[in-house]
C-alpha cells in the first residue's frame, strides 16, 4: 500500500520556524517529483513548492519564496519543508504529494493529475 504520510506541522508563533517532513512507503518514489501544497480554511489548495527526482530543480511559490526550503533525501524516501518566518497567513494543512510529471509543472497541473496525496499535517502560525 503506497502512502505518503506528512509530520511535523503545530502551532508557531509569527516569525517562528517549522520543518515538515513527509515519508513515502510501499514503492520506491524513483522518478517523482514531489512537492507541497496547503489548504487554508475556507480557500481552495494551493501549490507551495516541488522539487525533482534528481534533486536538481526546485520550484517555489512567490509567496513562500526566500522563506520556505524543500530538500528530499531519496535514500530515506523522504521529502522535507523547512518554513521560517512563518506568518499568520502560512496557516493551513500542509498536503505533500508525488506525481511522476515534472516538478515545474506541478503548480499549474490539476491537483487530480497528482499520483499521490497524503493525508495533511496542520500548521498554525500565531499573530
Amino acid at each position: 500500500q503506497v502512502q505518503l504520510v506528512e509530520s511535523g506541522g503545530g502551532l508557531v508563533q509569527a516569525g517562528g520556524s517549522l520543518r515538515l517532513s513527509c515519508a513515502a512507503s510501499g514503492r520506491t518514489f524513483s522518478g517523482y517529483a514531489m512537492g507541497w501544497f496547503r489548504q487554508a480554511p475556507g480557500k481552495e489548495r494551493e501549490f507551495v513548492v516541488a522539487i525533482s527526482w534528481s534533486i536538481g530543480p526546485t520550484y517555489y511559490a512567490d509567496s513562500v519564496k526566500g522563506r520556505f526550503t524543500i530538500s528530499r533525501d531519496n535514500a530515506k524516501n523522504t521529502v522535507y519543508l523547512q518554513m521560517n518566518s512563518l506568518k499568520p497567513e502560512d496557516t493551513a494543512v500542509y498536503y505533500c504529494a508525488a506525481t511522476l510529471g515534472t516538478a515545474q509543472r506541478m503548480g499549474v497541473m490539476n491537483l487530480h493529475g497528482m499520483d499521490y496525496w497524503g493525508k495533511g499535517t496542520l500548521v498554525t502560525v500565531s499573530s
